[in-house]
């Protein structure tokens, strides 16, 4: 197979299948899902086979300047690889939890376009092609959210508003590149942040984060862990809009600006993703509902991948490129544990669940896995991608480090919460029916969680052989001449024993919730509850800090004084017609034909003339 052909099935094979399985009967549901299975796996082969290989593709575009280039390279082999993997294992998790829903097609079909979307959007070379791509994703995404139920298509609404202003955002980006290079090939460019060139990153960095779901664009995955069907939230948020994001993040970092540590962007960056860590991770300690928590757990963990790659060394960069994949495993593990226990338990609120850890022992396993994984915890993979952004922002600050480190003590905090109200302590009787999740839903839950020990327990394959790769050759010489390891145990003791502090500090919190409350659902609430923090939970509960709710709420306000205005505006006109036809009236009225009326009327305006010319 000659690389164009290749590289254009990895682009157009998915897509294309996506609209066959459209065509298959409502009632051919084995069939359809016998097609999404084999689509995902002909994705997967398609895209890990250019592993090793370098080839670019230039496709004249209709006689312009502005070519169809895409290329293969290892950076966008692996995240794509990546992306197909999740897409594979989220597909045969859905044969069991789909197949009672209505829009069982649908869903399979939005999956395969968007595995499409994200191998054209990773494999272009030129922004504007990128963009392409990057904008199908806006229509998947809207339709897999609105397939949760009836009412879904609000928060639908809400994702396709906040992702297409900050794709707007990136439009303009490239716009300004554009202007300051006179090219949008991206192995072209390479800008100094001098000049528009600052403009221009920080409108790319708006749209790169959104995709990955950091603050303050967030605020509609809370909202679709309740709406969307869970193979969504396992699919897109949790993985592929990671990697995506993350992957543009990375694309702008090391490759088409020339950001360095001494860069005021650099700077912004590390702020961005400090906000992000510990604001949401705070929302996620409070949360009482399984798959809202895990939102909110997936907004706080991009924070240290931008933290990461803010840094702008070696080390920094290399922890936030790990913990981009890292982090989409055990969340999307976690996220598909959360699928298991709704489906079997029937609710995800924690309120309702308890105990069923003795009746879902593999799903509960593997949340262990998946949980120790996030909160840092050795020999998982989350550790040690930590402790590599841990030594980078500690080079950058101390302020950032301690962020990042008070993060993890939070997702400690908010995880023991979670293990404990859901599958310990006392069952409630209307759980003693529940059972273990189906083998298909259990299958990728096990490889997913697999990989969390594997890529921890021998983290130098992935480092090494996928990550270290993705950088530039002067960063690598850099970490080379300064004698870094990136693999391995962390080189620094101090910041493994602080690690392991948070990770004590946040058991010993949560014994002291479960003795203060009796009660594993409610070991947080004396977070929530401490001087300060109760006023500012109260309205972030109230969504008062929702940029989108206060958007709305601003234009029903608007709409409101509009209205009123346009309402004073037709009682001004209408009164002003009332008084011209009141006065056209008494003219009318005056004008009897007589003519001794009008000699009087005319000597009456004569004596006005003559007092007013007398004075």
């Amino acid at each position: 197979m000659t690389p164009t052909l290749h590289i254009l099935l990895a682009i157009c094979l998915a897509p294309a299948l996506a609209l066959v399985l459209l065509l298959i009967p409502s009632r051919a549901r084995s069939l359809r899902e016998a097609l999404a299975v084999v689509a995902a796996t002909a994705n997967l082969g398609l895209v890990a086979t250019t592993f090793g290989q370098q080839s670019r593709i230039e496709l004249p575009w209709l006689g312009t300047s502005f070519d169809l280039s895409l290329r293969v390279y290892h950076t966008a082999s692996f995240v794509t690889t990546a992306a197909a993997g999740f897409g594979l294992l989220v597909t045969l998790y859905s044969l069991p939890f789909m197949r009672k829903h209505s829009a069982h097609g649908a869903h399979y079909a939005l999956m395969l376009l968007s595995l499409g979307m994200a191998n054209g959007a990773v494999f272009s070379n030129n922004l504007l092609l990128l963009l392409f791509f990057w904008e199908g994703l806006l229509g998947t995404t809207y339709g897999m959210i609105a397939i949760g139920h009836a009412g879904a298509f609000k928060t639908a609404t809400k994702a396709l508003i906040i992702s297409g202003i900050t794709d707007l955002c990136l439009m303009l980006g490239i716009a300004l590149v554009w202007a300051q290079a006179h090219t949008l090939t991206m192995t072209n460019l390479r800008l100094p942040l001098e000049g528009m060139a600052p403009a221009a990153f920080v409108l790319l960095m708006i749209g790169a984060i959104s995709k990955g779901g950091s603050m303050p664009f967030h605020s509609w995955i809370p909202d679709a862990a309740v709406d969307a069907p869970t193979p969504f939230m396992a699919f897109l948020p949790a993985s592929i809009e990671k990697l995506l994001g993350i992957y543009l993040l990375s694309r702008l970092a090391l490759d088409l600006f020339e950001l360095t540590p001494q860069s005021w962007l650099s700077t912004l960056m590390m702020v961005v993703g400090s906000v992000t860590i510990l604001l949401a991770v705070l929302m996620a300690l409070i949360q009482k509902d399984y798959k809202r928590l895990l939102s909110f757990h997936a907004v706080s963990q991009v924070g240290y991948m931008i933290l990461g790659i803010g840094t702008a060394v070696p080390i920094g960069i290399v922890g936030g490129l790990f913990h981009m994949i890292n982090h989409a495993m055990y969340k999307s593990c976690l996220f598909l544990t959360g699928g298991a226990v709704e489906r079997q338990a029937g609710s995800t609120d924690l309120a309702s669940l308890g105990g069923i850890g003795r009746k879902m022992p593999i799903t509960f396993a593997c949340f262990i896995v998946a949980a120790a994984s996030i909160s840092g915890v050795p020999p998982f993979n989350g550790f040690f991608s930590k402790e590599l952004v841990y030594d980078g922002a500690l080079e950058r600050g101390t302020i950032f480090y301690l962020v990042a480190v008070a993060g993890s003590f939070l997702t400690a905090a908010s995880f023991l919460k979670l293990g404990h109200a859901a599958f310990l302590g006392p069952r409630d009787k209307k759980n003693d029916g529940v059972r273990e999740a189906p083998g298909a839903m259990l299958f990728p839950m096990l490889v997913i969680a697999g990989f969390c020990i594997f890529f921890g327990v021998n983290n130098a394959f992935p480092i090494d052989q996928l990550i270290v790769p993705m950088l530039p050759e002067h960063l690598i010489a850099e970490a080379r001449s300064a004698g870094t390891h990136f693999s391995g145990w962390p080189s620094n003791p101090t910041l493994v024993a602080m690690t392991a502090a948070a990770l004590l500090g946040a058991l010993i919190n949560h014994g002291f919730g479960v003795k203060l409350y009796g009660s594993g659902l409610h070991a947080a609430d004396h977070i929530h509850d401490s001087p300060g923090l109760r006023w500012v939970y109260d309205r972030a509960e109230r969504r008062w800090f929702d940029p989108y709710e206060l958007f709305m709420r601003g234009s029903a306000y608007f709409a409101q004084a509009a209205n009123k205005i346009d309402r004073a505006n037709d009682w001004l006109v209408v009164g002003l017609g009332r008084l011209a036809q009141f006065a056209s009236r008494g003219v009318r009225a005056a004008h009897t034909g007589n003519t001794s009326a009008y000699i009087v009327w005319s000597l009456i305006a004569a004596t006005f003339i003559v007092i007013y010319l007398g004075q």
